[in-house]
């Protein structure tokens, strides 16, 4: 839910002012789509499917996952829509989210408001029901947590909102773990952990990119009260601490030489992207010339690299 993605701007949408009459039905349906955030979905379910297989240590029944799938899709779906209901306000004076649906008056907010709520209850029904009910009550927490305490506590009040709000990006491993198990361990803990030191040298570069837009807003973003020094020696110490957290799955025993191997290559190449910024950052490079959006590219392709391994190692152990 913290994990982002750059969001492109669909052509042709229809202003605010708007006639309901007037909004195509096609448009509305992509309208709707567009209110889950498919994008950053994408990458929740690389953290989710993956950890299935390590929690099988095999492939797990491919019903559960399509439904593991399905109820993470729906539960992240409706946190991400009550999320722009939430922040409608902000998202028409930010560049970045000018086009958002109810922006452009293609969804109006006691919709978004109802699909979002819909989709909440839909999604901890059917994981209860044809899952099991502890990765119920994980998504609905993870739910709640992004649109409550991200949402409306965290994230115009504190810097620290991507860090502490992350924790909601995080819990799809959980749901993970126990949709197979319907119990708790320490690897889920583990990747639970890397996830929520990968949260904010994930989304700061993206923040220093648009910070204007999260300045005019007021909302305080790491890099808007702080220099570019500053975060990318932030993002340098959680990237190490990610690093580490990342290798302990193999002392622990629940991986093997593979991912290893790999969790070594692509953290390797994540500290050499995240201290190419601290250095650039410390001579004062500014505009295109500091390059934030390098890290911000490679922390996504980081963490598919990452999970790919987790769900491949038991095959090679």
């Amino acid at each position: 839910m913290c994990v982002t993605a750059v969001e492109s701007r669909p052509a042709g949408v229809l202003g605010a002012s708007q006639s309901p009459v007037h909004r195509p039905f096609g448009a509305r349906v992509k309208a709707f789509v567009a209110l889950t955030k498919p994008r950053i979905i994408e990458l929740l379910l690389i953290t989710t499917v993956p950890v299935m297989f390590l929690a099988q240590q095999g492939v797990p029944d491919l019903g559960l996952v399509l439904l593991t799938c399905l109820g993470g899709y729906l539960s992240a779906g409706g946190a991400n829509a009550l999320n722009m209901y939430i922040d409608r306000d902000i998202d028409a004076l930010m560049d970045r989210t000018a086009q958002r649906p109810l922006v452009t008056g293609m969804v109006s907010p006691r919709e978004c408001l109802a699909f979002g709520v819909t989709l909440a209850v839909v999604s901890t029904l059917l994981f209860g029901f044809t899952v099991n009910w502890l990765s119920a009550w994980l998504s609905l927490g993870a739910l709640l947590f992004y649109v409550v305490v991200y949402t409306m506590i965290l994230k115009r009040r504190t810097s620290q909102n991507i860090v502490w709000g992350g924790i909601a990006g995080c819990l799809p491993v959980l749901i993970g773990w126990s949709s197979v198990t319907n119990s708790m361990s320490w690897a889920p803990v583990v990747l639970f952990l890397v996830m929520f030191f990968w949260t904010p040298p994930h989304y700061w570069p993206l923040s220093m990119k648009v910070r204007e837009d999260y300045a005019r807003v007021g909302v305080p973003m790491l890099p808007v009260i702080a220099s570019n020094k500053v975060v990318a020696r932030q993002i340098v110490i959680y990237s190490w601490v990610m690093v580490a957290v990342s290798l302990l799955l193999t002392p622990l025993g629940y991986t093997g030489w593979f991912y290893t191997v790999v969790a070594l290559a692509a953290g390797g190449f994540w500290l050499w992207e995240a201290h190419g910024l601290q250095n650039r950052a410390k001579a004062e490079v500014t505009g295109g010339k500091l390059k934030e959006m390098r890290l911000f590219h490679w922390s996504i392709t980081y963490v598919s690299i990452l999970f790919v391994a987790v769900a491949v190692d038991p095959f090679l152990r």
